[in-house]
């Protein structure tokens, strides 16, 4: 044993540098993501303003999700170069183009300075960041499971998704010390935009780290890398496996914004409790959400996807509707946090799963891009558009608990997805390399 240690101590150490280089740029992204969705109030009145408080919000939770309509453009044609060209190379490029995004809404002059110029910016920014979201998860997921050792992949692409909760906390962390230390009315006109700063300062050290990610072994030992046209091609030969795969991240993409992106406004505008009582509760549900996911893909790598899939969604949709609706009727910090931390344990065990499934069920040749594109299209239809339907149904049904519909939506489809994907007990057999 002890002969064997010296050796395994540097393999060690030089898997958890490439698990934190790779996954670098999940903060960036998932930081400014956060952002956008916590002071989306300041931000509607700084680029959409409007006598309608509800309108210019859902203008700018609209803005949101065009950006995330940009994700499944992204998967299609950064997950095509990534497949092609290798894991390392595709990183560093999907990081340039989401930095430029967020230098670009960290900038942006508000609409009483350049008028309607601002939200045309503002939306230039964003659809760049969905671009370049679109294949970020998939990306890092992939080059995770493809250094995975056996047996543990489910543990390795989990921390694909914790890593993003680290962003969240940092974030939460920063709007909290900035509401203590200025005032309200400055935090309105300016003082918003000072973490988006943050984000920048930041961009230049994430550089560093992804410049010295090294190519998987899997990809090098590919004796064909296939081309665009091959990509494409057999992506769309493989519709089924990535319909299938969106559904099954539906569940993960609408409980994750619900509980992340959605919770500050949710607290703040609905529940009517202190920003810093949102923050709070924010900010021990990204320290939750860290800790759930290694859980998830640790437990379904023993006892398999399948079950931990199917008991996930199944708890989530029994108790969405009552938790939510016994939050609302008396809303106190105490009782926002327990709900949000029922929410969080369904997204980490669930969403710690999902990934090692993704990255299974598509065809290894174009890997990335099947895998991208079935989470970017179930975050661009679903997951970021759950502040935009969340705040829809509470305008138009009167019911503050209204969103649980939307989450019950989504863990009926990951029953659905799973019960079709491991029908008879056994994953779906992947299809056959499409020639060009």
């Amino acid at each position: 044993m002890s002969q064997s240690s010296p050796s395994q101590t540097p393999q060690i150490k030089s898997r958890l540098s490439a698990i934190l280089r790779a996954t670098s740029g999940n903060f960036l992204e998932q930081f400014d993501f956060f952002l956008f969705g916590f002071y989306a109030p300041l931000i509607a009145k700084a680029f959409f303003p409007s006598d309608n408080e509800t309108a210019a919000l859902l203008n700018t939770f609209g803005v949101f999700w065009l950006g995330a309509l940009m994700r499944p453009v992204g998967a299609i044609v950064l997950g095509a170069y990534i497949d092609r060209i290798g894991r390392r190379q595709g990183l560093i490029v999907t990081l340039g183009i989401m930095a430029v995004g967020t230098v670009i809404i960290a900038f942006c002059p508000s609409y009483a300075t350049i008028g309607i110029a601002a939200p045309v910016i503002v939306l230039i920014g964003r659809l760049l960041q969905g671009f370049s979201a679109g294949v970020e998860l998939g990306g890092v997921s992939v080059y995770l499971a493809e250094i995975a050792t056996p047996g543990n992949r489910g543990f390795y692409t989990s921390f694909q998704s914790a890593s993003q909760q680290v962003a969240i906390f940092v974030a939460a962390i920063v709007g909290y010390l900035l509401n203590e230390s200025m005032p309200a009315e400055t935090i309105a006109s300016w003082g918003w935009r000072i973490p988006f700063f943050i984000g920048c300062l930041i961009i230049p050290f994430i550089f560093l780290l992804r410049r010295t990610l090294e190519e998987t072994p899997a990809f090098l030992a590919m004796k064909k890398h296939p081309t665009a046209s091959e990509v494409f091609a057999s992506a769309i030969a493989n519709w089924r496996i990535v319909i299938l795969g969106m559904m099954i991240a539906i569940l993960t993409t609408t409980t994750f914004y619900f509980v992340t992106v959605y919770t500050p406004t949710f607290g703040k505008t609905v529940l009517k409790l202190s920003t810093q009582d949102a923050l709070l509760v924010t900010l021990l549900v990204a320290v939750t959400n860290f800790i759930w996911n290694p859980v998830g893909g640790a437990l379904s790598d023993r006892i398999g996807r399948k079950p931990v899939l199917l008991t996930i969604a199944t708890l989530s949709f029994l108790t969405a509707y009552p938790a939510l609706h016994w939050l609302v009727a008396a809303p106190t910090f105490g009782k926002m946090l327990a709900v949000e931390m029922m929410f969080s344990f369904y997204f980490g065990v669930y969403s710690g799963t999902m990934l090692g499934c993704l990255v299974e069920i598509v065809p290894a040749h174009v890997r990335t891009t099947c895998f991208s594109l079935a989470f970017a299209l179930a975050a661009a239809l679903f997951g970021t558009f759950t502040p935009f339907v969340a705040t829809w149904l509470i305008d138009k049904t009167g019911d503050k608990a209204s969103p649980c519909y939307w989450l019950m939506f989504g863990a009926t489809l990951g029953i659905i997805a799973a019960l079709t994907v491991y029908r008879g007990g056994q994953a779906i057999k992947q299809r056959e390399a499409v020639a060009a």
